[in-house]
C-alpha cells in the first residue's frame, strides 16, 4: 500500500509528495518514507480541477470524498507516473474502483476538449499556416490472446501496439490525433480512412511527411502530401535528392518532438485498456500536453 499526501508547491512550481510504502509490516514497524515530485504546472492542475468542478455541477454531485483539486492531482499522478490504482487508493482512503472511476471521468472530460479533424485545417489556415506536419507512432500494448494477437502486432516495430496518426504545426505543437488503428495497419491506409488529403486540400494546406507516406498522394497535378524520394535497387537517388530528403527531415524534426512530449506521460509505456478507451486517452493527453508545452 502506498500512502500519498500533498505537500506545498516547491520553488520550481511542482508538487512534493511523501510516499509511504507499507506491505503488512510487523507490529510496531515504522513505514518507509520517500519523496516523489509531480512535474506539472499549476495551470494544468487548475484547468483539470475546473473541468471536474463544472462536471460535478452539471450532474448534481454535491459531495465527494476529496476536493476537485485533490482529484485532479490524483488523476494526473496516475497519468504522468503510471501509478497503480490500488496503491493510489490505499494512500487516499478510497477504493481502487473509485480511483478508476475518477481517472475515466477526467479522461472523458479532457477528450471532449480535443480538436476534431474537420476543424483543425480551418483553424490552421486562419492562423496563417500553409503547411502542417504528418506522422504516425506506435503506442505499445500488452500482448493479446486469440484473434487480437496478430491484429495488433506491428511487423515494422516487432511489437504489439496501436497506430496513431498526428498533425502538428511547424513548431511542433500537436493539432490533432487520430483514432486508434491496429498495429498491423499501415500509415497510408489509416490516412485514407481518415480522408486526410481531402480535408487538407479543401483548406489549401500541405503536409510534410516521411517516406512511410509515399504513395498517399492521389492527385499528382495538385499535390498535398510532400515526401522525400525513396531509393530503389536499380534507381539510386541523386545527391540533389539526398539533400532534399535532409531538408524535409529537418522540417519533420518538430513532429518527432511532439510525439516525445506526448509520450512523457508514462501511462503510454504499455497500454492496458480497450482500443476505444485508448483513443480517448490519447486525445486527453493531447489536451494536457498542449497545456504543458506550447512552442
Amino acid at each position: 500500500m502506498i500512502m500519498l499526501r500533498e505537500e506545498k508547491t516547491n520553488a520550481l512550481g511542482g508538487f512534493e509528495w511523501f510516499v509511504t510504502t507499507q506491505s503488512s509490516p510487523a507490529e510496531g514497524a515504522e513505514p518507509i518514507m520517500y519523496q516523489v515530485r509531480l512535474p506539472l504546472s499549476r495551470t494544468t492542475i487548475d484547468s483539470v480541477a475546473s473541468l471536474i468542478t463544472a462536471h460535478c455541477k452539471k450532474i448534481g454531485s454535491r459531495w465527494r470524498k476529496v476536493t476537485p483539486g485533490r482529484q485532479a492531482v490524483i488523476v494526473l499522478a496516475v497519468l504522468r507516473h503510471d501509478q497503480r490504482l490500488l496503491d493510489m487508493a490505499g494512500g487516499n482512503a478510497v477504493s481502487a474502483s473509485t480511483i478508476s472511476r475518477w481517472v475515466a471521468e477526467v479522461i472523458d472530460l479532457l477528450a471532449a476538449c480535443a480538436p476534431r479533424l474537420d476543424r483543425v485545417p480551418a483553424k490552421a489556415t486562419r492562423a496563417g499556416a500553409d503547411m502542417v506536419l504528418l506522422d504516425g507512432t506506435l503506442v505499445r500494448t500488452q500482448r493479446r490472446s486469440g484473434r487480437d494477437n496478430r491484429r495488433n502486432y506491428s511487423g515494422k516495430h516487432k511489437a504489439h501496439g496501436l497506430l496513431f496518426l498526428a498533425l502538428t504545426d511547424a513548431c511542433g505543437n500537436l493539432l490533432w490525433i487520430s483514432a486508434a488503428a491496429p498495429g498491423r495497419a499501415s500509415e497510408i491506409t489509416t490516412s485514407r480512412r481518415n480522408k486526410l488529403t481531402t480535408k487538407l486540400r479543401e483548406h489549401g494546406l500541405g503536409a510534410v511527411a516521411d517516406l512511410g507516406f509515399t504513395g498517399l498522394e492521389d492527385d499528382p497535378d495538385d499535390p498535398v502530401i510532400i515526401t522525400g524520394r525513396r531509393a530503389a535497387r536499380c534507381h539510386p537517388i541523386t545527391d540533389a535528392q539526398k539533400q532534399a530528403n535532409q531538408l524535409l527531415a529537418r522540417e519533420r524534426a518538430a513532429c518527432e518532438h511532439a510525439f516525445a512530449d506526448l509520450k512523457n506521460w508514462r501511462i503510454l509505456t504499455r497500454l492496458r485498456m480497450h482500443t476505444r478507451n485508448a483513443t480517448r486517452l490519447l486525445r486527453a493527453l493531447l489536451v494536457l500536453t498542449n497545456l504543458e508545452i506550447t512552442r
